[in-house]
Formats: C-alpha cells, sequence, structure tokens
C-alpha cells in the first residue's frame, strides 16, 4: 500500500479565482491529492477506456453529467482528449462559479496549434515527485537512491517499480501517441541523455551515441521536454569579464528515473555518484519551491569559458553551489567567489555534507544538506529572491 503524503502544493487559493490546469509526469501523485482534497469533485478519468470511449465519441456527454450542485470538476489526462477544452470553455462561459482541475501529464498535444487552452479561464500548475517538507526528516540517502514518485519511495523492490515505470513510460507515452517514428532509436537516447543527466548537451556527440542525427538528439530533447520528463537549465549569461556558456543542461524530473537510465544501484555518501546526485536533487527541490510558491523567477546555472562555474543561480541574488564532500574546501567556493566579483549577490550557500552551518569570512555560507532544504521550504531565502 502506497503511503499518503500531505501535498505542499496549493491549488485552493488558485480555484478561488481560476480553474486549473494541473501538470505532472505520470504517478507523481496528482490522481490521488485530488481525490483526498476534492472528494466530492465530479470526476472524469480518460484513463479509463470506457470514459474515453464515450466521450471521445460524445464530447458534449461531459456537459451533460455535470450537476447544478457541481462546484469542482476534474478532467484527468485531459490532453487524450483535448476536444473537451471547447466543452470546458462553454460551461465557464455560462457558469462563473464552477471550477475545473484540468490534469495532464504531457503537454505536447496541448501545444499544437488549433488546440483550446482557454484564453485565460485557467492558470497553470505543476505538480513535482515527493519534495523534502514532503517526506520529512531523516530520508535523504532514502531519496538519494529511489527518487520521489511516491510508488517507488515506499516499495519494497524500487528498482523493479523504476525499470516498470520507464518501460511503461516508453509504450504509452512515445509509442501510443507516436511521437517517433522509431521507438528502438529513441530508447537508446534515452540512455544516452541518462548518462548526460545534469551536464552541457552536445547534440552532435549524443547523436553518435545513440546512433542518430543530432537534429534528431534536437527533437527527443524537445519530447522529453513536452512529455514533462525532464527540465531545461539554461545557462546565466549576464557576465562580461568571463565569457559565459550558451548551452543548456537538462536534468530528469526524477532521481530516482535518471538512476535508472545510469544503472545507478547503490548510492552512498563519499561515492562518485553522491555528489552529482545530490546537486540533481537540490536542483528538483528548488525548481519544486518556485513552483508551489508561485514565484515568476528564473533558475539557472553559470559556467565560463575556463570552466568555473556555479550549479544554480535563483533570479539574480542567490547563487548556490552544491558538493558532496564531507568537508567543503577553499577550491570548492572558487566558483562562487568568480562570480561575486562580477554580480553583487545577495546570498552565496554552499550546500554539502558538512554537519553543521557555517559561514565563511567573506560570507559564503557552507550548510549541511537537511537543513538547507527546511530553510528553503520555510521561506528563509524568499526575500533575497529577486527577478533579473
Amino acid at each position: 500500500m502506497i503511503k499518503e503524503y500531505d501535498r505542499k502544493i496549493n491549488l485552493n487559493s488558485l480555484l478561488e479565482h481560476k480553474s486549473v490546469f494541473l501538470f505532472g509526469p505520470r504517478q507523481t501523485g496528482k490522481t490521488t491529492f485530488l481525490a483526498k482534497r476534492y472528494p466530492k469533485a465530479r470526476t472524469f478519468n480518460l484513463l479509463e477506456a470506457d470514459v474515453f470511449r464515450d466521450l471521445s465519441a460524445n464530447p458534449e456527454y461531459m456537459r451533460q453529467r455535470i450537476r447544478p450542485l457541481d462546484r469542482i470538476v476534474v478532467i484527468d489526462e485531459v490532453q487524450k482528449l483535448p476536444a473537451l477544452l471547447d466543452e470546458v470553455q462553454l460551461i465557464l462561459d455560462r457558469d462563473k462559479n464552477i471550477r475545473f482541475i484540468l490534469t495532464g501529464s504531457s503537454a505536447r498535444k496541448l501545444k499544437r496549434g488549433g488546440v483550446n487552452l482557454l484564453a485565460g479561464r485557467a492558470w497553470t500548475c505543476h505538480m513535482h515527485p515527493l519534495v523534502s517538507v514532503e517526506v520529512g526528516p531523516g530520508r535523504l540517502l532514502h531519496r538519494i537512491n529511489r527518487g520521489g514518485l511516491p510508488p517507488m519511495l515506499d516499495s519494497p523492490l524500487p528498482h523493479e517499480e523504476l525499470k516498470a515505470y520507464v518501460g511503461t513510460y516508453l509504450q504509452e507515452e512515445i509509442r501510443a501517441e507516436g511521437l517517433t517514428r522509431s521507438i528502438e532509436n529513441f530508447s537508446r537516447f534515452l540512455t544516452v541523455a541518462g548518462l548526460s543527466n545534469g551536464q552541457l548537451v552536445n547534440f552532435t556527440k549524443a547523436g553518435n551515441d545513440a546512433q542518430v542525427p543530432p537534429r534528431t538528439v534536437r527533437e527527443y530533447y524537445q519530447v522529453l521536454e513536452d512529455t514533462l520528463i525532464l527540465h531545461q537549465l539554461s545557462p546565466f549569461q549576464k557576465t562580461k569579464k568571463r565569457k559565459p556558456v550558451a548551452t543548456s543542461k537538462y536534468y530528469f524530473f526524477d532521481v530516482g528515473v535518471a538512476n535508472h537510465l545510469m544503472n545507478r544501484r547503490e548510492i552512498l555518501p563519499g561515492s562518485p555518484e553522491f555528489g552529482p546526485t545530490l546537486e540533481h536533487l537540490v536542483f528538483l527541490e528548488i525548481k519544486a519551491y518556485l513552483d508551489y510558491e508561485r514565484l515568476d523567477i528564473p533558475l539557472t546555472f553559470w559556467r565560463s569559458q575556463t570552466k568555473l562555474e556555479v550549479d544554480f543561480l535563483v533570479g539574480d541574488g542567490v547563487a548556490i553551489e552544491v558538493k558532496g564532500t564531507r568537508q567543503v574546501s577553499e577550491a570548492d567556493l572558487k566558483g562562487l567567489k568568480t562570480l561575486a566579483e562580477e554580480r553583487e549577490l545577495k546570498r552565496k550557500i554552499v550546500v554539502g555534507g558538512e554537519a553543521a552551518f557555517r559561514k565563511t569570512n567573506d560570507g559564503i555560507e557552507i550548510w549541511p544538506v537537511e537543513p538547507f532544504l527546511e530553510a528553503l521550504w520555510a521561506g528563509e531565502f524568499k526575500q533575497n529572491l529577486t527577478h533579473p
């Protein structure tokens, strides 16, 4: 039985004003969350074959099945039947008090021309895998190995669950939607993308490794973004003395999925895999925090042509470096110090494996991982976040 978690996402404040598109990859917990939070909602789950069959043949049935007292209506996996959005618009225009929650595990069909996106009648939000404030303290290593998808986090056989998840994703999201011409090519690419997780992407090299042209690699990366499997992290380029790189990084939406693609099993502190995986986890926490708090602030990274680097910049004000070592060295601070010479930073932070918080003479904060995540979700850095 999957444990129930108190999710951080707050839809009520949005539903006071508008209907909502709720996007998130499969098994992040959208359906479970909505069933628990809105038990009286009228629900149409398009993963149910009979519901999909009825509404695909007769979209107006949805409108006809909504009763006068229904105030919340959920359409699960709305991207499977975009024609329903015309019916949603009709209902919203007639009844200003009804609210729709339209979930999706892929934005690809909804981004195509001709799809009714409700013209401002609905706001967009995202559900992420479980984050630290939802899981609770003491499970950092658990999450580094298993990720944050609820079925995997609490499974007695997480590696089997992850294997099945990746296989199901390939079959249901890629093959069923006809998103690529060759599932075999895409499968090879997916492994290459996993090995490139959190690194600068060279499309030519990735194409050679996956045995497909570089143009196809770009298309495949776009498929993974549209189906919410990858996040693109753009480079921060507002430095003048040291020319920054212009190439993006990509992170998978879940640490456990990336681990499976890279064939990582047991990741322990001090191992070569621990630092990159911790960096990935911290990225996902920051990304989820910005989304759940509705902060329209860019998350980027900085790297100079001479390979000086800072893992994350949140807006213009907060720079964060992640290190998996137990003792942060002077060399670990070089990227932050160099960037601070060019930009006025409100907070300079290293998240690492040290046992206690400390602050260096030049103002760099050294945070243990779990206290940093607690401070993040408590809003300690919020006042320092500025939009460029």
